[in-house]
């Protein structure tokens, strides 16, 4: 079954400038050519395509997936490593997960203050001085 980009990108559920995209950083294989010059792809591109869409959608890096493929292409080998790389991904959705909870709560707090006009507005003079409202630490 060879497929045209556009066929790949409805059955991936990719646009067509990010297979390009994959291919140039090769996470993608560069496809076979018709003779006029037209990419031909797989049922493996497909799944591959499909492998690195929902690993960034769940937000891992282009060098983790990169990592991340290389492993699924030895499946006899220990997935400790595949391990690895999640949990350090996990770790950094943590970390950003507990930075934007101290930014809601800032958030909360300005939103808070008492404020009638501008030249009193609590908002503006916290975001000038930090110090004004409660606020978390960074």
């Amino acid at each position: 079954m060879a497929l045209t980009i556009g066929e790949l990108s409805r059955q991936a559920q990719v646009k067509v400038p990010t297979i390009r995209y994959y291919e140039q950083i090769g996470l993608l294989s560069e496809p076979v050519r018709t003779e006029g010059q037209q990419r031909r792809y797989g049922p493996e591109d497909v799944r591959r395509l499909n492998f690195i869409r929902h690993a960034r959608e769940l937000g891992f890096e282009v060098d983790a997936i990169r990592q991340l493929l290389d492993l699924a292409s030895a499946p006899d080998r220990a997935c400790g490593e595949v391990h690895d790389i999640t949990i350090a991904h996990l770790d950094e959705v943590k970390s950003k997960i507990a930075r934007l909870t101290a930014l809601r709560d800032e958030l909360e707090a300005m939103v808070g203050c008492d404020h009638r006009r501008i030249s009193e507005c609590r908002i503006i003079e916290v975001l000038a001085d930090h110090g004004q409202c409660r606020h978390a630490e960074h």
